[in-house]
């Protein structure tokens, strides 16, 4: 009675304190084998072996029961595990019923279709930052199924992010950034591979990563990025979708001289002098601001994925969300320009 007794309180005790099951399971484990040895070790009709059941063939038998409870469980888990279809790996492929379902509502849209939808699977698209602008575009081409998304960023998650950053969470304060943004890409999508790179883009790295993948999407919070950023895009000939944010205000585009737009640095050919575009942390930013731009960020690159619709190219998007307005502006390529050469 009094081991029957011990074991209740244990089971009750990990209850209440909602501990992990195999715990609860060790502590009545380590229970069963004092018992048992306590018949082995103690002399026959010793107050305590009474005490404990008076039988070491008795507790024999329930180690038995259990071991093979215990097993049988084990066995059928690992059954339907086998049994459960694993999702399937991004890239080529026929899409399983459970992508099907998933991007449903896409494979519908006349201007996606199936092909549109293949085309994202087989996308790569490389994400530079993994902050406000980075955490809403990330999440929704996760959503959408772009197969391969790389993400590089060197900096760790902290409490002053969270009022904009809504990829990353209060639990993972202090992780780096692109694998906070990882585990909410795969728990968003498991059948999409991500690539987190944790460091800071280098001109020595930034051509090796861009020619890796086919699109890149800029939304960096400094200017000496954004311009490293658009010069190895345009040696790379890869498209460049780019946004910036500011208090209330965003503004996107997407630049491509390889197809006849302008480049960024055909549009801001100097660094602007210093007060001029404070950085977030100086002149703060509503929360928002970045989900809308973001977002936009995400539209732009599925458009540009799957050839629907018109794009940005050529021309840029400013938002301002304190009036609720919106306008566009032309751009051209400029015939001085360093980078791209007009």
């Amino acid at each position: 009675m009094t081991v029957f007794l011990t074991a209740l309180a244990l089971l009750a005790l990990g209850w209440g304190l909602r501990l992990p099951v195999r715990l609860v399971a060790l502590m009545l484990a380590v229970l069963w084998a004092a018992t048992l040895l306590a018949h082995l070790v103690l002399p026959e009709g010793h107050a305590l072996a009474r005490a404990l059941g008076g039988d070491a063939r008795v507790w024999g038998a329930v180690g038995v029961v259990a071991a093979l409870a215990f097993g049988y469980r084990h066995g059928l888990l690992a059954l339907r595990n086998r049994a459960m279809p694993a999702p399937e790996a991004s890239g080529k492929g026929a899409f399983s019923d459970a992508e099907l379902d998933r991007y449903a509502r896409h494979i519908v849209l006349r201007e996606v279709g199936g092909m549109g939808q293949r085309r994202l699977k087989e996308a790569r698209v490389l994400v530079v930052g993994a902050g406000g602008l980075g955490s809403p575009a990330l999440l929704y081409l996760a959503a959408a199924g772009v197969g391969t998304i790389g993400v590089i960023d060197d900096d760790t998650v902290s409490s002053s992010n969270l009022q904009r950053q809504v990829i990353h969470t209060d639990a993972r304060i202090g992780m780096p950034k692109v694998f906070s943004a990882e585990a909410a890409m795969k728990a968003l999508n498991p059948y999409i591979t991500v690539r987190p790179y944790n460091r800071r883009l280098t001109e020595a790295e930034a051509p090796v990563l861009f020619a890796d993948h086919d699109l890149i999407l800029d939304g960096s919070d400094n200017l000496d990025t954004r311009y490293m950023v658009n010069a190895a895009a345009v040696a790379a000939g890869k498209p460049l979708i780019s946004a910036a944010i500011t208090q209330w205000e965003g503004q996107i585009s997407l630049y491509d001289p390889a197809r006849g737009a302008p480049c960024y640095a055909c549009i801001f050919p100097e660094r602007p002098a210093d007060g001029l575009a404070p950085s977030c942390a100086v002149a703060g930013v509503m929360g928002a601001l970045p989900g809308v731009i973001g977002a936009l960020m995400a539209v732009e690159a599925i458009k540009e994925i799957t050839g629907a619709g018109e794009g940005l190219r050529g021309r840029m998007l400013i938002y301002d969300a304190l009036y609720g307005e919106s306008r566009q502006i032309a751009l051209r390529r400029s015939q001085s320009c360093p980078v791209c050469g007009g």
